[in-house]
Order: C-alpha cells, then structure tokens, then sequence
C-alpha cells in the first residue's frame, strides 16, 4: 500500500532539527506516511502557511491568528520560553523607556518575537532584517538595536553585544506564563482521522530525540550556527523539553493569553480560537 506522502516544514535551527531527528532518519513508525522535510526559515514558513502550502508545518504562535481558519494547532511540537527568550541587543546599553524611540531590527512581522514587543514597547520603528543578519545590523550601527531570536540568544554577548530586554522575562513578570514562542499546525483539510495520526507520529519523533539525546543533538548540530556541541545542547534544551512534548495547563493558557492580549492591544485582527488536534493510536 502507498504511503501518503506529506510535506513537513521547520526552520532549519538545532531546535527543530532535534524534535524531528527520529522522524527525519526514520527511527521511528511514520504511522503509514512518508514525510518529506521542507527547511525554510520561520518567515518564510509564516508566508507559506497564509497560503496553505504545506500540510504540516512550524509557524509562529503570532501568525496562528492569521491562519487559524485553515490550520489546527498539534498538541505537540511548541518553543516555549520559561522566563527566557527572544531578546532586544544593542551595542551599548540604554534605558527601556528610551527603547521605543529607537529604530530596532525584527526578524519578520509575524513572528511572535514582534509581538511580544509590541505588548511590551507600544508602537515603534523598526526594520525587517533575516534573523541571521540582525546581529551584523546592529554591529554596524544600521540600526539602534536589534529583536533576536534562535542561537542569537546565547551567543550575542560573544560579539560585544548588550542585552537590552528578555522577552521571556518580562512576559514572566507580567503574566506568571511561559511565553509561547513557535507552534506545530496541521491543515484542516486533512480531516480529523488524519490530523490525530500526525499528532501521534511528532509526539513520537519528539520522545524518540529526548531518550537518544546525545545522537540527536549531534544530528542536530549541522543546523548550529556559531555553536560548540555544548552550546547546542543548551540551545535544544531550552525549546525542546516537557512542554514540547504536551502545552499542559500553564502552556494551553500562555497561548490564549498572548493571542487574547494581542487582540485586545489591536495587533492581530480578531479574536482566535485555541482547540487543539488530539492524538489517536499507540505512541
């Protein structure tokens, strides 16, 4: 019997390469799919999904209120940061209040990292700049600051560069919640048989990687800009971890409060309704 053939898309970060090594070298039961990776940064994956290009894809929790109408959330395969994450650098430091006055590098408009700052910071004036070459932005005096995601996180002080704001933090002291950063959706056009399926495949590939960690962080390491295996494996353990493997109470209601106050504060057109696919068969 074929197989269905599935396009799965994720960023092309230690991260994501983790979650999916046990899928992505076929150590694991597909559960009668053939899945082809598809490695393409968040934004990119944030544009394809306003046009329903891939079946199964990562997206930022940000763009779900764009998309909702076409995708389902997986109860599985979220970045969340637990009083860390994406953070504002500069080359030199400043007060938070002279923030919103400078002109600050993001790494795309839907990516929940812009979110996150517009709820803290208002509006301001920014630039969009590949997450990649953010750090080189601000290192050249292009821009005043710059919002950085991924490994930029642990490695921007090696550069000479000085923490502004942790998005993570400041969440944290706001609302008590991790703050949800990337999701896992699947297209509803699917069906539930199908989508439940595909939930309980990730949720294997995910385990998989956390019981084989070591092998899964080596695979994992050629997606490791700037980073030593030990810097890697930090990396990985910050965004995939037990709240990974399911959002739990504290994470179901991190997403619907940052969706809720993005529409309330007018930064995402309307209100978003959080349901979750449920797993179907053995793990």
């Amino acid at each position: 019997m074929a197989k269905t053939r599935l396009r799965l898309g994720h960023s092309p970060d230690p991260d994501d390469a983790f979650m999916f090594y046990g899928l992505a070298r076929d150590l694991i039961d597909p559960g009668g799919f053939e899945f082809e990776h598809i490695l393409r940064d968040i934004e990119t994956l944030n544009q394809w999904a306003m046009e329903g290009k891939l079946e199964i894809t990562a997206i930022s929790v940000h763009n779900f209120a764009y998309v909702h109408d076409r995708y389902a959330l997986l109860p599985n395969g979220a970045s969340m940061g637990d009083r860390y994450g994406p953070m504002v650098i500069a080359r030199e430091g400043f007060s938070l209040d002279a923030l919103a006055s400078k002109m600050i590098a993001i790494p795309g408009e839907r990516t929940t990292a812009f979110l996150a700052l517009k709820l803290c910071l208002g509006e301001f004036a920014y630039k969009v700049v590949p997450f990649d070459r953010i750090m080189g932005e601000v290192e050249r005096g292009q821009v005043d600051a710059g919002l950085i995601i991924h490994e930029g996180q642990l490695t921007y002080a090696s550069r000479g560069l000085t923490k502004i704001l942790d998005l993570g933090e400041w969440w944290h002291d706001v609302t008590r919640l991790p703050l949800p950063l990337g999701c896992n959706v699947v297209r509803k056009d699917l069906g539930e048989e199908t989508m439940s399926r595909i939930a309980t495949v990730l949720d294997r590939s995910i385990r998989y990687s956390l019981d084989h960690r070591e092998a899964a962080v080596d695979y994992a390491l050629q997606w490791a800009r700037d980073m030593d295996a030990p810097l890697a494996d930090r990396f990985v353990g910050m965004y995939v971890n037990e709240l990974t493997l399911s959002y739990g109470e504290a994470g179901r209601r991190a997403l619907e409060t940052l969706l809720q106050r993005g529409y309330a504060e007018g930064h995402i057109p309307g209100p978003v309704a959080v349901d979750f696919v449920e797993m179907a068969g053995p793990r």
